[in-house]
């Protein structure tokens, strides 16, 4: 079905113009709201990062799912996956999630979970989509909903992230950094390390509403990277403005993106006898992963990009452990979403009962090198899928001779192209990228 608004990761634009404008958030509320309300008299969690934005978008869809006689309890602001953690421990309907993830202050977006705290299914969201061609009328009063603010969710969200790690493991004798994006983790990721025994110095921790992911985070972690340099830290960890994703840092500095980190999460499990089948990674996921997996004997599978096809493959084969290399990483036998924070410590498990650096843990990965370039433009599908695109990816493929791969595709969240090559060489992949950015610039129009 194709999707006026619903992308792969919800509704997400820039605040201001369709559809993140009030008006529209409202109508999206009471759809919401009447789609739910078709199965009983429902109640919808509603969470939010740190954009200033998010007041305004939360208040119009408390208003809309209201009318549309839908109790609300409103969160603080809190991580994405914190809220489909408490939408399903609550017995709540829905959980809705206000954010644009990784994205600049000045966009925001709107995901939605089911009760037991996955992304919304397809039919769901077309069910939407089509209650928001109707006339918005409201419930008489003695049918509205009503709202609550619920004042413990960070607290309760904090004990669940501790109990994912084995009870009796502590953190004591760890230097942590923590770079919380000055979003939706800022009040809660250093509290479950330091809670758990680490030493934790905390950046990123001042949201004042537009600096969320601005040169810090997950998107920047060289600013974790010149702290634990700084403060002599073992380890640094950057999460995304609203939790979701993690990447991290060795004492040394090097950045250690999601590949690595799914790298170590499978092999300490697979040692352990925890991981159940394999591994899901995407088409963007490097193939030195792949490699290093098979060197295992980890079976590995490649999803389209989005947590929701990595989420697909993973439960159509009944594993439990996937992700992208940008460091949204998936531990369904954990939880039921990517969630950064729970997936951090996971690797610090590791650190811990094997007694190695997270550098000694990822050694076994050796990455080839990828160029990635992002070409904006109004049509991201029509430029990816055009033949003079197509042409050239193919040419640059036959041209790396069976020693690379070549992945173009239309973002889901932005409004451009992504162009990824990969192989054996550094310069060559760069300026092949290069050429296929050129030809993707002209199939636009220039």
């Amino acid at each position: 079905m194709k999707r006026n608004f619903f992308g792969t990761d919800g509704i997400r634009g820039q605040v201001g113009t369709g559809p993140i404008t009030p008006d529209f958030c409202l109508r999206l509320g009471w759809a919401i709201g009447k789609v739910l309300a078709s199965d009983g008299s429902p109640l919808v969690l509603i969470g939010k990062d740190t954009r200033i934005s998010g007041y305004m978008i939360e208040s119009v869809l408390e208003a809309g799912l209201v009318s549309a006689g839908v109790n609300v309890n409103l969160l603080s602001p809190i991580p994405t996956p914190a809220v489909a953690y408490l939408t399903r421990t609550l017995g709540a309907d829905a959980g809705i999630v206000i954010s644009a993830s990784h994205n600049p202050f000045d966009d925001n977006g709107i995901k939605i979970f089911d009760a037991e705290g996955n992304k919304l299914p397809d039919e769901r969201e077309a069910a939407i989509e089509q209650q928001l061609e109707q006339p918005m009328i409201s419930v008489g009063s003695q049918a509205l909903g009503r709202a609550f603010r619920i004042d413990d969710a960070r607290g309760r969200y904090i004990e669940f992230c501790k109990s994912t790690v084995e009870r009796g493991l502590h953190l004591r004798g760890l230097k942590i950094v923590v770079d919380c994006a000055h979003g939706a983790t800022y009040a809660v990721a250093p509290k479950v390390f330091e809670e758990l025994g680490a030493d934790v110095t905390a950046i990123g921790v001042e949201p004042d509403g537009t600096n969320i992911n601005s040169g810090c985070g997950s998107t920047h972690p060289q600013a974790a990277a010149a702290k634990v340099v700084e403060v002599g830290a073992d380890v640094g960890i950057s999460f995304d403005g609203d939790g979701d994703r993690v990447v991290m840092v060795d004492a040394d500095g090097q950045v250690v993106d999601g590949d690595d980190l799914l790298y170590i999460i499978a092999k300490s499990g697979f040692l352990r006898g925890r991981l159940q089948g394999g591994v899901v990674g995407t088409v963007m996921s490097n193939l030195g992963l792949e490699r290093a997996l098979e060197t295992c004997g980890i079976p590995f599978e490649r999803a389209a990009v989005g947590d929701r096809y990595v989420l697909e493959r993973l439960r159509a084969n009944g594993w439990q452990l996937g992700g992208e290399t940008s460091g949204h990483l998936v531990c369904l036998a954990l939880t039921t979403t990517g969630d950064g924070i729970v997936s951090a410590l996971q690797v610090l498990a590791a650190m811990v009962e094997m007694g190695k650096s997270l550098r000694e843990l990822y050694h076994g990965i050796h990455k080839l090198p990828q160029a990635t370039v992002n070409v904006e433009t109004h049509d991201p599908a029509a430029v990816a899928g055009s033949g003079t695109v197509v042409d050239a990816a193919r040419d640059v493929e036959n041209a790396l001779r069976g020693h690379g791969r070549v992945v173009i595709r239309p973002s889901g969240t932005e409004p451009v192209v992504r162009i990824m090559v990969e192989g054996e060489h550094a310069d060559e992949v760069r300026d092949r990228a290069a050429v296929l950015a050129d030809v993707a610039r002209q199939a636009n129009g220039g």
